[in-house]
């Protein structure tokens, strides 16, 4: 039974990767901590919730301790993390640090709303094709990525945090550096 068991699991697998896009396997395979971040490029909504003409590309940030956040605004989550999220923007203004916000399954209109109403002034991207989601394994928000000077991702996390907190803002600091 056990056997049955485990020789299912791998042709469940097997198909899975088997019928993945080529492109998706070799991106999504090489998404870790400690490995090169995948490169995207991505439009920052503006004020009417389309997309501008800023282009925000992940390898034009080298040089930058990078922090991506993963929400939406139907995220009660996100909604408790955010205005850590916004202190901690606002504190590392001047310093060589980037956080780019990815709307995650949202409607682009809402989100920009939202970000208005509560004062919020992080860039906000919208991920139409769900593309940088899926190369990053975003499963659920808030979900939140911080990438070094080099491109390496560092660290992964996996719900809300409280972002200004000392402890978090240690965690960048240590990139920073």
């Amino acid at each position: 039974m056990k056997r049955t068991i485990i020789i299912l699991m791998l042709i469940v697998a097997g198909l899975v990767l088997f019928f993945l896009p080529k492109e998706e396997k070799i991106q999504r395979a090489v998404v870790a901590v400690g490995l090169k971040a995948p490169d995207f490029e991505l439009p920052e909504l503006d004020a009417s919730g389309k997309g501008s003409s800023m282009i925000w590309r992940l390898s034009e940030l080298k040089g930058k301790v990078i922090f991506i956040n993963f929400w939406a605004s139907w995220c009660d989550e996100c909604k408790i993390e955010k205005p850590a999220i916004q202190r901690l923007y606002e504190k590392m203004q001047g310093r060589p640090f980037q956080m780019l916000t990815i709307i995650y399954r949202d409607n682009a209109e809402k989100a920009v709303e939202y970000m208005k109403m509560n004062g919020y002034t992080m860039p906000v991207l919208l991920d139409d094709d769900m593309k940088v989601a899926r190369n990053y394994w975003v499963r659920g928000v808030p979900e939140t990525f911080i990438i070094d000077k080099e491109g390496i991702l560092r660290e992964k996390t996996i719900g809300r945090r409280q972002w200004d907190s000392p402890e978090a803002i240690g965690i960048i600091e240590k990139w920073l550096k």
